[in-house]
This record gives structure tokens, C-alpha cells and sequence, in this order.
């Protein structure tokens, strides 16, 4: 799908409709001046005599934006009529509405709505026929058209209660100028500006979603400010690419039924209209024959959430795989959409917006297969989580919800933790045990509701299933606020550095007993060393099924680490999972086919197999699916760097710009660029010496551009607020040292007696002899690779290059390595005072 157009219209629409419903309410006098100039019983508004019908909207409208503040409302309305309009438009395209014409186009796909001309032969609730003609003999075809887009929305309300509830006081806020062709009119750029080939999809509405919401999330990110309840539905939404959806659903929901039933023929459905739009293709064969798994006999046993589910594009292609599912057990065509969204499916969201369309998204893969769904009453069970405050004063003395502080206060903040709350059985009985001691009539009705709300919603998160998929939402922890943090910490020692980590704790245990899980998220859990404890659970107590780690731009118009997998509750020994990895095609076109590649040819040299319980024999268990036999034999026999030497990291001046300067900016009287120890630097005679920064990628010798300001051993810096000031007792000593922050690959450099190091410039210290080995292996081919499986990221932290196995052969093969290394240092010596940019310097080579 080309999602341009969806994206320009979607962006623009939200302003215009942000402005347009700010105008009505300036009209009617609910503006903030306007309230406070007519008040809420106002007969004329700015020179205009209401009717009774008007009266009593303005009034209701006046209530809630006193109730919710002028800001939120005008929000809400905007995207309410952005979701409604475009519910109809869809709706119209595929012949759904129960006229059967076109409300915002005509047949040619104009802008020219065809239900004006057949208005005195609609039938809608509210549009009465005298009305109708008086409009139609009137000639005002605006007010005759608004009162049709208001009936239609009134008569979808009873099936789509969640988008379009019942259009009352809401239709003062539809914008004015329906019919208007113009840049200004949401409607005919609707119409006008998304192809009608677009709309083929139920995916759009998806689509619209984000791009509506992403000027709030740029902005959001460009605050810097800490996430607030309002700012977490729009700043971590992220629609699924669809071959992600289809990977995480085939081998969760698919495999699952495929390994209760062999024989199913799964894989051979195809949409009629799309024969090439198959089902099952990114399923990964199982490699044991013998695996033991959830035993499922009937369809209506299965059961299928997504905690966040956003506007429920994971929902619509379970549905879909659901359908034929039980097509093929041969239930009738028209009575399974009910069964799926009644027994099946099941979606959490706390973006109130998000979960209207989630609900409208499966009530329209419902009504493809069913004609007459809309008339049966059915809504999808798409769970919104909002906050619930409960008055702890009011509750009973001596019941047990009072003692339930941490209970009460998650709660509080449900909108913003959602998913993550895990309420026991204890917490649902002390709630329900409430309810019970009520009854009495000094029992607050709403405080009542509020516990029904807060039992029903932890009824619902303490639902189990054979299956979750979820594409969680992304955002580390230094955006929390200080609840979330603290919460965080609290709930989720071991994952709590990144929502998306959180989650992937959390789904685990939604699942029942050998059920499945699909997962997309960051893939910083499989490597740093802050989620070692979470791996440490994945591997030992769970099962990766198969695993797809994306390149870095795997996600259109996203720079992330981002992997997507499938786990299973329960743990198998020996199981080789599949491992697909993308890094080397960066580029998001790739992705969807090279996937299928791996999959359909296994020996593409793409896609690993690999028992997890091996990852443990590397330091901090990585998920490193890729590293060989011979490299896990390293680890295994190898002596860890970090007991031979002693990796350090150095000091940080807190202000580099006050303490540190390129070598030709100072004096060279006032420098000191060969200080044999910190005894003559503290003596006060030099005010510079050299500063190891890092530096570009370079091997062996090289990057001495920088002097720091360590007069009377440091006394500036060390007075300085921001400094701090690690591992003094090594500078000035011989090292060898790498930048932390790399491009490329990991490069070793030889440091002389006199530099001070700093947090980049981090270093390893031993004697002499050690040094020059230790320098040769960490240069090596060898560690190349095993750095690259321990800092994927690029980021080579003192803790990670600390655990690099070192191998030692015989001592006249030591000696040699030796030997080697110190010739290598003299040629890159040599090279780096070949150049002007070397304090060393003397003349150009070539002169």
C-alpha cells in the first residue's frame, strides 16, 4: 500500500478539523470567553436565536467541556469525526452502509455525494421525511446533507457503538461547509485526495491512525520533556509492517493449530479477490517431530489477545487466519465471525481512540463474511484501561481492598501502565469482597462504579491465553515520568529500562501452559547487560521458537534495533530455534523478502539454527543465534581479558570545552607530551598533557590529538562540579586503548607512559610483556567476531571487552606474537608522525 497520500491527507485533516471544531464551538459561545460571556442557558449566542434542539446540545457540550477542559474536548472531537468519517468512507467503498449509497462520493468517485440526491428515499433513524422535503424544496442542500451524515452516524451507532455512539449534542461540533469543494473541507479531500484502491485494505484505517497522531509524537520527542499519561498512546505507536504481523501470527496462532493438526491445509487459503494473498507464508516448518505442545480439538478453544493492541492490525489478520480455520472444520461461513469475536479474540488498549478503531477494524472483517453481522449486535472485545480512582475513605474499615495500597494506586494510573498491571486472584477477591459489603445505602453509588470498573478491568488482565502477539509499545526508560519509573523498578526489576522489555516479561505470563507468544520489540534485551536477568528467564524457563532480527533500518522511515520473535511458555531442552538475521540488507524494502528467502530456503546462509541453552556458555548469555562452534569454544576454554588485565575507564571533565584543547592550542612551553609519571605532572611546571579521547577507527598507535589541563594534579577539574574523576592512580601509566563508540569495528592502540584517559579513551593496563600479547589478540580476526557478538550495538563498554576470551599458545609462539605486535606499532608510529597533525612531527616523508 502507498501509504503518501494517507500520510499528507491524514496530517492536514487533524489540523483542519482541530480548527474547524474550535470555530463551532466559538460559534455557539463555548470557547472559554464565550462560556464565561453567555453562560450554559443562553437563548441567542453572538446575534443567533437557538431553538430547543440547539438549547439543550449546547447545554450538554457546555457540561462536558466544563467536566473536561477546552483543549481535551476539542481533541477528542477532532479525531471522534475523523474516525467517523472515515468509517463511513470505507464503508461506502465496500457496499456496507444499509441504503446502499454513497454518502461522501458518487459512483464516479467524485465529490459529489450521491445521497442528497436519493435523501427522500433514505431510511435513517432521526431523518424525518417532511424535514427531508422541506430541505429538498428549500434548496439548502448543507443543512440537508448534515442532517444525513448525522442520521447515518446515529443508525451505525447501535452496531459500532465505540466510534460512533449516538450522534446528539456531538452534531454542533461537525464541521460547517460539508459540501464546500475546497482545500478547507475535510470531507472532499477524503474523497479526493486517498485513491479509492487504497480503501481496499482494512489495514488503512490503521494507517490513518499514525500518521494522524504524528505530529503530536515528533513534537512529543522534540520536548524532551518526561512522558505524561496523555503523551504515551501518541509517542510509542508504531504500525506494524504487515510480513512482521503475518511472521509473528503464523508461527504463534498458525503453528500451534498446524502442530495439533498436521493434516490442516492452512497454508492453501487464499482471500478470493487476492488468490496470491496466501495464509501461512512465513511459517517456519517445527524441527521436533516430538515437541510437546497445547493440545487444541476445536477452534471456539482457541484464544487470541493483544495487550496493545493498538488499532488492531494484529487482531485482523488472526481473524482472518481464524476464519479459515474454521472453514476447514466446516462451520457454516456466516456464523463464524460472531464465534471468532465472541470466543476468540481478545485486544487491550489505553488510547480510548486506538481501541475505536481496533473495534471497527474487526467489525468490518466480520460484516466481509457476514452480510447481516451489523444487525446481530456483536462488538468485539477490545478493552480500553483507563484510570480508576477509587476513594480509599470510603471503603469499608475493615475490608481488605483498604490494605491494597500498591493495588489502589496502579489503579490510579491504569491509562498509563495498561497491560503491565498483573493482578492476582487476592487482589480480584478484595475488590469483589468490596462490592459484596456495599450494599448497604451509605455505600457511595460512585464509588461503587468505580470498584465495578476497577474488578472488571483486572478481570480482564487476569485473563490467560493459548496465544498473545503484540508489537508493544517502544520508549526507554529515561523518557518515564517519576510514577512510571518507580513503578517500573518495582514490578519489573529485570526488564524495566524500556517499556517494549516490560511487555515482553509481561506476555509471558498471559500465556497458558505451553502456549505462544509473537513479539516485536527493540532488540536490546538480546545484548546489554541490564536485561541479562530477563534473558537469563527466556532461556532457562521459556522457549524461542524463531527469532528475525531486522537491519537497522528495517522499519520505513525508523533508524531502531528492532527484532521480532515467538516464544513458547513452556521449556523444551535441546530445541533448536530458527534464527533469521537482516543486518546485512539495511534497508526496509529488503526485509519482507528476505525473510521469505531464509524461510523457504533454509540453506540460504541467512537463517541459523541454534539450542538456546548455548548462549549461556558467552559472558551475559547474548542471544548471539550466529556465533559458530569454534567461537563458543573460545569462551569455553579462553581466560576472560578482565583477569589477565585490567580494563579501566577514565575521567570525565564535565565541561571538555574549559579543560581540554586540541595539542597546537596551547603553549608548547606550557606542555608536556612525554610525562614519565603523575609524581612531575603534579608538581605544577606543565600545565598540559596528553589526553586520550578515542578517536577514529586506527589500529596499533595513533590518535594523540589532545591535551588536558591537569596543572597541580588537576586541581581545576577536581574543583570543578561536574567532574568525576575515575581510576587516578593509572594515568600516565603504559595502556592499550580502544573508543568506546565505534563505526565500525573494535581497534586497539598503543598508549606510551605519560596520558591521562578518559570515559571514551578507556584503556587496559598490565606490564609491558602482557600488553604487546594482549594487544595482538584483541586485534585480532577473532575478536573482531566476538565483539561484534557482545556489542552489537557498536557501543564497547569496559564490562564487555573485560569478559573477550584470551587464548595463549606456546611461549616461542607468544614471543613471536610479540615480536609482531611491536614492529606494528613502530610502522603505525611511524605513520602517525609522518603527518602535521602529530606533535612528533618533523617533515614530510616525501620531501
Amino acid at each position: 500500500m502507498d501509504t503518501k497520500a494517507i500520510e499528507k491527507f491524514s496530517v492536514e485533516a487533524r489540523r483542519q478539523l482541530l480548527n474547524d471544531v474550535e470555530q463551532r464551538l466559538y460559534t455557539y459561545g463555548l470557547d472559554d470567553a464565550g462560556r464565561a460571556e453567555f453562560g450554559p442557558e443562553a437563548d441567542v449566542v453572538r446575534g443567533m436565536v437557538l431553538g430547543a434542539v440547539e438549547k439543550g446540545q449546547r447545554l450538554e457540550l457546555y457540561r462536558r467541556i466544563e467536566e473536561e477542559g477546552s483543549l481535551p474536548f476539542v481533541e477528542e472531537m477532532a479525531y471522534t469525526w475523523f474516525n467517523r468519517l472515515a468509517a463511513i468512507r470505507y464503508m461506502e467503498l465496500h457496499d456496507f452502509l444499509s441504503n446502499h449509497v454513497r454518502m461522501l462520493s458518487a459512483a464516479d468517485g467524485s465529490f459529489d455525494p450521491e445521497c442528497i440526491r436519493a435523501a427522500s428515499t433514505l431510511d435513517l433513524p432521526g431523518l424525518e421525511r417532511d424535514e427531508v422535503a422541506r430541505l429538498i424544496q428549500s434548496g439548502d442542500d448543507e443543512a440537508l446533507y448534515r442532517a444525513i451524515i448525522v442520521a447515518q452516524c446515529n443508525e451505525l451507532a447501535v452496531s459500532l457503538p465505540t466510534v460512533f455512539g449516538t450522534v446528539a449534542a456531538d452534531a454542533l461540533t461537525l464541521p460547517g461547509n460539508l459540501l464546500r469543494r475546497s482545500e478547507g473541507n475535510v470531507l472532499f479531500r477524503l474523497v479526493t485526495d486517498i485513491p479509492e484502491q487504497s480503501w481496499k485494505k482494512v489495514e488503512i484505517l490503521g494507517w490513518m491512525y499514525q500518521f494522524y497522531n504524528s505530529e503530536v509524537k515528533a513534537e512529543f520527542f522534540k520536548s524532551k520533556r518526561k512522558a505524561s499519561e496523555a503523551d504515551l498512546a501518541p509517542a510509542t505507536q508504531l504500525f506494524t509492517p504487515e510480513w512482521i504481523v503475518r511472521y509473528m501470527v503464523d508461527n504463534s496462532l498458525g503453528r500451534l493449530w498446524m502442530l495439533n493438526h498436521p493434516e490442516s491445509r492452512l497454508r492453501e487459503y487464499a482471500r478470493l479477490e487476492d488468490p496470491d494473498d496466501r495464509l501461512m507464508e512465513y511459517y517456519i516448518e517445527p524441527d521436533e517431530k516430538h515437541e510437546d505442545f497445547l493440545h487444541v480439538a476445536s477452534p471456539e478453544e482457541l484464544t487470541f489477545c493483544d495487550p496493545a493492541c493498538g488499532s488492531g492490525h494484529i487482531l485482523a489478520y488472526a481473524f482472518r487466519m481464524l476464519m479459515a480455520i474454521y472453514e476447514e472444520c466446516g462451520y457454516r461461513r456466516r456464523e463464524i465471525p460472531e464465534l471468532i469475536l465472541t470466543k476468540n479474540l481478545s485486544g487491550l488498549e489505553i488510547d480510548p481512540r486506538a481501541a475505536q478503531i481496533a473495534a471497527m477494524t474487526l467489525a468490518f472483517c466480520a460484516r466481509e463474511h457476514d452480510r447481516r453481522f451489523f444487525d446481530r449486535g456483536v462488538v468485539a472485545d477490545v478493552r480500553v484501561l483507563q484510570d480508576v480512582r477509587v476513594d480509599r475513605d470510603a471503603l469499608s474499615p475493615k475490608g481488605r481492598l483498604r490494605e491494597k495500597k500498591d493495588l489502589l494506586e496502579s489503579l490510579e494510573h491504569l491509562g498509563e501502565i495498561g497491560s503491565l498491571l498483573q493482578p492476582t486472584s487476592d487482589d480480584i477477591a478484595a475488590l469483589d469482597a468490596e462490592l459484596a459489603s456495599g450494599a448497604g445505602s451509605l455505600f457511595a453509588s460512585q464509588v461503587r462504579a468505580e470498584i465495578q470498573r476497577a474488578a472488571d478491568s483486572c478481570r480482564a488482565l487476569a485473563r490467560r491465553f493459548d496465544v498473545v502477539v503484540a508489537n508493544p509499545p517502544y520508549m526507554g526508560s529515561g523518557n518515564f515520568n517519576p510514577f512510571m519509573s518507580k513503578w517500573a523498578k518495582k514490578h519489573y526489576p529485570d526488564s524495566c529500562k524500556d517499556l517494549c522489555t516490560a511487555f515482553i516479561e509481561r506476555i509471558l505470563t498471559m500465556l497458558n501452559a505451553k502456549g505462544h507468544a509473537g513479539i516485536t520489540g527493540t532488540n536490546s534485551w538480546m545484548f546489554l547487560s541490564s536485561f541479562e536477568k530477563l534473558r537469563d528467564k527466556l532461556i532457562d524457563d521459556r522457549t524461542i521458537v524463531s527469532l528475525v532480527q531486522l537491519s537497522v533500518h528495517g522499519f520505513k522511515g525508523v533508524a531502531a534495533q528492532v527484532c521480532t520473535a515467538v516464544f513458547s511458555q513452556s521449556h523444551t531442552r535441546d530445541f533448536k530455534g530458527s534464527y533469521i538475521r537482516l543486518n546485512d540488507f539495511d534497508h526496509h524494502s529488503l526485509q519482507k523478502p528476505k525473510a521469505l528467502e531464509a524461510i523457504q530456503n533454509p540453506n540460504c546462509g541467512w537463517l541459523y539454527r541454534a539450542d538456546a541453552s548455548t548462549f549461556h556458555d558467552i559472558p551475559g548469555s547474548p542471544i548471539a543465534y550466529w556465533a559458530s562452534e569454534a567461537v563458543h569454544a573460545v569462551f569455553v576454554e579462553g581466560k576472560p581479558l578482565g583477569s589477565i588485565a585490567k580494563p579501566r575507564q577514565g575521567l570525565a571533565t564535565g565541561k571538555n570545552e574549559l579543560f581540554v584543547r586540541c595539542w597546537w592550542e596551547p603553549s608548547a612551553k606550557s606542555s608536556q607530551y612525554a610525562c614519565p609519571s603523575i609524581d612531575i605532572a603534579s608538581a605544577g611546571a606543565w600545565k598540559w598533557f596528553p589526553y586520550n579521547k578515542g578517536g577514529d577507527y586506527r589500529k596499533w598507535y595513533g590518535n594523540n590529538d589532545y591535551v588536558i589541563n591537569w596543572q597541580n594534579d588537576g586541581a581545576a577539574i577536581r574543583a570543578f562540579s561536574g567532574s568525576v574523576i575515575r581510576n587516578p592512580s593509572h594515568f600516565f601509566q603504559p595502556s592499550i586503548t580502544w573508543s568506546k563508540i565505534s563505526s565500525g569495528v573494535i581497534a586497539f592502540r598503543y598508549k606510551p607512559a605519560g596520558h591521562i584517559f578518559d570515559v571514551a579513551g578507556t584503556s587496559i593496563f598490565a606490564d609491558e610483556c602482557s600488553l604487546q600479547y594482549l594487544q595482538g589478540f584483541v586485534n585480532s580476526s577473532v575478536i573482531g567476531i566476538i565483539a561484534s557478538i557482545l556489542s552489537p550495538t557498536l557501543n564497547f563498554e569496559v564490562g564487555q571487552v573485560a569478559t573477550y576470551p584470551i587464548l595463549y599458545g606456546s611461549e616461542s609462539q607468544n614471543e613471536r606474537v610479540r615480536s609482531l605486535v611491536s614492529t606494528l606499532r613502530s610502522l603505525s608510529k611511524s605513520d602517525w608522525d609522518s603527518r602535521e597533525t602529530s606533535w612528533n612531527f618533523e617533515r614530510n616523508p616525501l620531501v
